[in-house]
């Protein structure tokens, strides 16, 4: 007889998350009083907007209902205004609000894939598209960019290569999560051609389109002519105004028949966060000073990690160009093991270490796991530079100490 409490195919596929999957290990060192510098996670550090926080602190609703599947209207109309800023020209009704870009990601996979089709994505990638893919039935092919080639894209020829009768999209995320690449001019007109010659759906994740650090202009998949049909673009408010915990994404597009379908997706599921809703809205009109100041915080952010982390003896990390987050190799032979073993057996403590605590250490997210082939990201870790100058200094001092005793052992 089968085993009828056999754990679903589907579960057992699914990877751990490499930006998670070390913190019962943080949480243990934390119980021993080490103090974690922790740069495996894209959760800034920058206050929530006031004004934001203010409609948290002054809800007077009696009753907190359910919203519209689509999301508020209201809401939707303030995106059109912020969107236009970036020359994306849109109606409310174009704007499906999610719970987090992570369902938008998810109900793009459900509505325009089927099972078994297959999808072309660069990695190194976010790891969580490994994930909804296997959540829709879907394949992930991947096209590899390399660390020594700053992770530019491929010639033509290389997605060509992953094309057959299962392809059915092109996913790309710009500015990219985990390397901080931004996409050229060049690079999106080569996707849009090859979108529109092959007529696929080209998924466009741009959550970190305020983080850019070139004077090269920011380009949307909105922007491309002739395939706006194919484009899904995905949005969250998480990371350009500190509020990743209230869960409110968005799902983009003017195909017509992608939004049906994805509705039925979103009824399902009722409805996305009703005070998620409320602290977005408050937070896109009237926060431009607020938006300048976080932008300049992490230019100098982004400027302090990347040239202290080419300083360390045996690390090199290309310059970001965009989002908070940059890949790094390291002098070690694993990085996961490496990654481990700096929250279980190494802590540092020099006169600097505040009174009462046992020593510090750095918390990173292996980049094995935003590869297909875990080989390719061996020697690699995922940093986010979300703490403050001092303490990002701080951290890539017990990096290199760590780096010095673990090559020692």
């Amino acid at each position: 007889m089968p085993d009828k409490l056999r754990i679903s195919d589907r579960g057992l596929q699914m990877p751990a998350s490499p930006i998670r999957m070390l913190a019962p290990l943080a949480d243990a060192a934390e119980e021993r009083g080490v103090k974690i510098y922790r740069l495996n996670i894209g959760q800034p550090d920058l206050p929530t907007p006031q004004k934001a926080l203010d409609v948290l602190k002054h809800i007077d609703r009696k009753v907190l209902e359910y919203s519209p599947s689509q999301g508020f209207r209201s809401l939707r109309e303030a995106l059109v205004n912020y969107y236009e800023r970036y020359q994306i020209k849109l109606t409310p009704d174009e704007i499906i609000i999610t719970t987090g870009g992570s369902e938008a990601v998810l109900f793009a996979f459900m509505s325009c894939l089927n099972p078994g089709d297959e999808i072309i994505v660069p990695e190194p990638a976010y790891a969580n598209y490994m994930s909804f893919a296997i959540s829709a039935g879907a394949v992930i092919r991947t096209i590899a960019t390399t660390i020594d080639e700053g992770f530019c894209l491929p010639k033509v020829e290389k997605f060509e290569e992953l094309i057959n009768e299962r392809t059915k999209a092109i996913l790309i995320c710009n500015p990219n999560n985990p390397t901080g690449y931004l996409y050229t001019q060049h690079e999106m007109n080569q996707i849009r051609d090859l979108v529109k010659k092959y007529n696929l759906f080209l998924f466009s994740d741009e959550v970190y389109r305020e983080f850019i650090y070139t004077g090269s202009p920011y380009i949307s998949a909105m922007h491309l002519e002739g395939i706006e049909q194919n484009v899904v673009l995905i949005d969250s408010v998480s990371k350009r105004y500190s509020e990743c915990g209230t869960r409110i994404g968005a799902l983009i597009t003017k195909n017509e028949a992608v939004r049906r379908t994805v509705m039925k997706f979103c009824q399902a599921r009722l409805s996305p966060p009703l005070i998620g809703q409320l602290i977005a809205e408050a937070s896109i009109e009237g926060t431009e000073q607020y938006s300048r100041e976080m932008y300049e915080e992490y230019v100098e952010r982004r400027k302090c990690l990347i040239d202290g982390v080419n300083r360390i003896p045996g690390c090199y990390t290309p310059i970001p160009m965009g989002a908070f987050y940059t890949v790094v190799k390291l002098p070690v032979d694993d990085a996961a093991k490496f990654c481990a073993w700096c929250l279980t057996d190494f802590c540092y403590k020099d006169e600097a270490t505040e009174d009462g605590c046992a020593g510090e250490t750095i918390m990173m997210a292996p980049a094995a796991g935003f590869y297909s082939d875990p080989e390719l990201g061996r020697d690699q870790v995922r940093l986010a530079y979300i703490l403050r100058k001092p303490e990002l200094k701080r951290a890539l001092l017990v990096l290199e100490k760590a780096l010095e005793e673990y090559n020692k052992r």
